[in-house]
C-alpha cells in the first residue's frame, strides 16, 4: 500500500478544515484526519492488486 504524499494529505487535510468552518488551532486534528482517510480510500480501492496489498 502506498502511502499519501504530503501534498495529498495537505490538501485533503485544508478541504476537511474549510467544511468544519477554519477553526484556530486544530491543524494536526485536521492532518491527521486527512491521513486516515486517504489510507482508508487506498485500503478499499477495488483497483488494487496481489502486488499493492
Amino acid at each position: 500500500m502506498a502511502k499519501p504524499s504530503e501534498k495529498q494529505i495537505a490538501a485533503r487535510a485544508y478541504k476537511l478544515w474549510e467544511e468544519a468552518g477554519m477553526p484556530k488551532g486544530k491543524d494536526d486534528e485536521f492532518w491527521h484526519a486527512a491521513e486516515q482517510e486517504l489510507l482508508k480510500e487506498d485500503k478499499s480501492n477495488p483497483m488494487r492488486t496481489p502486488d499493492t496489498l
